[in-house]
């Protein structure tokens, strides 16, 4: 199949309200689109306002009549997490669907998060358990489906649980596996326990294989100031239709996975080429270090007291 023949058609999703995460730039903005489209009543929660505000009229301009709206959030900060969730609980729309795409990777030394968190797990992985607690009313009040994006570096690598924020020994890449390996289990727990409680939510896990995103270039608020060879590369390839994906083919596992009609969380919903790395969006195998379900009941523990939400979810036993 070309990679101009990949594509999916999203269901009609007027009526329901959708929370994207990262949802202004890159593969994120592609989702926002499609989402619009769609007719979904989108939040989009941004950093930059000014971005966020380009944005709003961009989708809104292409897609006469979207329901767009703006919040604040930074997910390295637990505080305004926190506040996001207050200000959309104020509002007291249920929330049908969530997708934590939002994310940060490899900074060349180790940072840490407002909360002092080393800030890959912090972001990727604490913020969006975070949201997900403060968001609980209204995720319970939509029956909703939680997306979690993670990555193929989750395929290997493993947690330290006796050293969850890097702080003993630091390699960015290593802790960015591992943030996303801690987001899949926190998902792949949320769904069992949501199971098991009759609480309505689903949960499911997607990746969008190797695109040529933002996440590897220039970001010197992290201190890269130039575009790494890794996305050097995966530029090239992607333009000469090599093996890995473009952008707007990278956003389609998450739309999959966020309506399907049968979503499954024994899965991971991604590219279906070679290595999952470009192709058709489907499901496969999740990655060994995701597999563990007592490592996920583990994680779900460490991750909802780490992130003060663990009395969120009391609220829906």
């Amino acid at each position: 199949m070309a990679r101009d023949d990949i594509d999916i058609t999203l269901p009609d999703l007027a009526g329901r309200r959708v929370v994207l995460t990262g949802g202004s730039d890159g593969m994120g903005l592609i989702m926002a689109d499609r989402l619009a489209a769609a007719g979904a009543d989108l939040v989009l929660p941004v950093r930059n306002r000014a971005k966020g505000e380009a944005v709003a009229v961009r989708l809104r301009t292409k897609n006469p009549g979207a329901r767009v709206a703006l919040h604040d959030l930074d997910l390295s900060s637990l505080a305004s997490v926190r506040s996001f969730g207050t200000a959309l609980t104020a509002e007291g729309a249920p929330v049908h669907l969530l997708i934590n795409n939002a994310g940060v990777m490899t900074p060349p030394s180790r940072q840490t998060t407002a909360d002092g968190h080393e800030l890959q797990f912090g972001t990727n992985h604490l913020g969006h358990v975070a949201l997900v607690g403060h968001l609980w009313p209204l995720l319970l009040a939509g029956e909703a489906r939680v997306v979690s994006q993670v990555s193929v570096a989750a395929r290997s690598g493993r947690i330290a649980w006796d050293d969850l924020d890097s702080e003993r020994a630091y390699n960015g890449q290593r802790a960015y596996s591992r943030s996303k390996i801690a987001l899949a289990l926190f998902a792949r727990a949320l769904d069992e326990k949501s199971r098991r409680a009759g609480w309505g939510v689903r949960s499911v896990v997607s990746h969008p294989g190797v695109a040529p995103t933002n996440l590897l270039a220039a970001r010197p608020e992290i201190g890269r100031d130039a575009d790494t060879t890794g996305v050097k590369v995966v530029r090239w390839l992607s333009s000469r239709g090599l093996l890995l994906g473009t952008v707007e083919t990278a956003a389609l596992p998450a739309l999959v996975a966020a309506t399907t009609a049968a979503p499954r969380s024994d899965v991971l919903y991604g590219p279906t080429g070679f290595g999952h790395v470009g192709g058709a969006p489907g499901t496969h195998a999740l990655y060994p270090p995701l597999r563990d379900l007592a490592a996920a009941d583990r994680m779900w523990d460490a991750s909802v007291s780490l992130a003060g939400v663990a009395q969120a979810f009391e609220r829906g036993a």
